[in-house]
């Protein structure tokens, strides 16, 4: 195999499929441009692993996805638009976009096409997943080029896993006017290029925040990581 590259576009191609009862042509623009798009690439549909694990998985995961900045998930492989088709409603993921790559054009440009010739399969995908932003790839999983089907890195918890990892995370500032350790937390938050919202508080506010009596009271993705100083060591562990 000679695989594209990370930050080097998907292959231009046009893939046939089937939409109800008519012929429709869609490009990789219709699939990627302008949106975010996770794709998994899998030797065949109907095939144990494919339909026992890596489908079912990234339908069940589908909204972390979205939650995440995912706008589709594409299934990849060698075969038909009535094959794809009917293999997606067998597994009733009606998250998924079933892609027909039947003349393997996609596939082969990808650097992903291989032989499986032993199985009675032919020209078939390698085992792979990516992150496509707006057509450029950000990120390749690709199973190690070891004889059989590997599958341990181009699922779906891992790739999730790399994307929740991607994420901003959401931080919250309780703080309160002339308040210098909050200009401090606000300061090592912009050098660190992470955004966050600002709420005013009272002493009230913060005895109701078990622990806590002074300002910056600051909160990463709802936990408490404490003032202007365990701000700062956060960020150093990051």
């Amino acid at each position: 195999m000679n695989p594209r590259s990370e930050n080097e576009p998907v292959p231009h191609v046009t893939f046939r499929v089937r939409e109800g009862a008519e012929w429709v042509n869609r490009t990789t623009d219709d699939y990627f441009k302008g949106k975010r798009v996770v794709v998994f690439a899998l030797p065949g549909a109907f095939t144990p692993t494919c339909s026992a694990s890596h489908v079912p998985r990234y339908q069940e995961l589908f909204p972390q996805f979205k939650a995440v900045g995912i706008d589709s998930i594409l299934c990849i492989s060698v075969n038909d638009t009535f094959v794809m088709n009917a293999w997606q409603q067998d597994e009733g993921a009606d998250d998924i976009v079933f892609v027909p790559d039947g003349n393997g054009e996609f596939t082969e440009q990808m650097g992903m096409l291989v032989g499986k010739e032993d199985l009675g399969f032919g020209k078939r995908s390698w085992r792979y997943a990516m992150v496509v932003n707006d057509g450029i790839i950000d990120k390749l999983f690709i199973e190690e080029e070891v004889p059989g089907d590997p599958y341990s890195v181009s699922d779906a918890d891992t790739v999730l896993d790399y994307l929740d990892g991607t994420r901003a995370p959401d931080i919250v500032l309780f703080t309160k006017p002339g308040c210098s350790h909050c200009a401090r937390a606000k300061d090592a938050l912009a050098e660190a290029g992470l955004g966050y919202a600002e709420l005013g508080t009272s002493p009230r506010i913060l005895r109701a925040i078990p622990g806590t009596g002074t300002t910056p009271q600051v909160f990463v993705d709802g936990e408490l990581v404490g003032g202007a100083d365990e701000l700062i060591a956060w960020l150093g562990e990051r």
